[in-house]
């Protein structure tokens, strides 16, 4: 698949998140162009595609240990471009990188408090005077161990990985 057209553009792959959208036009609002494109469609992506600068996998309702319901393009992940995965995006990374997801305990559906737990360009800004922020979360699954060289940068009460980042390959999630 050739993308639409020779801008730089981020590109936001879907897994069916009711955000997918926002998340395309905030990114437009900053002056960046964003395409959004079906998980499905993601296998037929050209990957040396010289016009995208990064890659947002987004959340949805799938679970990466029901893989018999999504196929997942690992060469996306050897890139050498940053790569932010939200929600289902950051645990099928997590799993795919060597770590693990898990049914949450206790699910996170609406108002949580994330703490920063270490610095990171990523989340500049972001936290309060008391290194904690009102996030809004929405899921039943959680990474449970951490894929090799990354760091942890904030957690929620019942998300000890909630946001993780690995310098070296320029992956961020949450």
């Amino acid at each position: 698949m050739i993308l639409s057209n020779n801008l730089n553009k981020i590109l936001i792959i879907d897994f069916g998140s009711q955000f997918t959208q926002l998340i395309a036009r905030r990114i437009r609002e900053l002056g960046i162009f964003s395409e959004i494109i079906s998980h499905k469609k993601a296998k037929n992506i050209k990957l040396f595609n010289k016009e995208i600068k990064g890659i947002i996998l987004s959340g949805g309702p799938l679970n990466v240990y029901d893989s018999n319901k999504f196929k997942f393009n690992k060469k996306i992940l050897n890139l050498n471009i940053p790569i932010l995965g939200i929600c289902f995006g950051h645990q099928i990374i997590s799993k795919v990188l060597g770590g693990k997801v898990k049914k949450s305990k206790y699910r996170e559906f609406g108002s949580a408090i994330v703490k920063r737990k270490s610095k990171s360009e990523l989340v500049k800004n972001f936290f309060n005077k008391t290194q904690t922020n009102n996030v809004w979360m929405s899921h039943a699954d959680q990474v449970s161990k951490l894929p090799k060289d990354f760091t942890v940068i904030a957690s929620t009460k019942n998300s000890k990985y909630t946001i993780i980042e690995n310098h070296k390959k320029n992956f961020y999630y949450k």
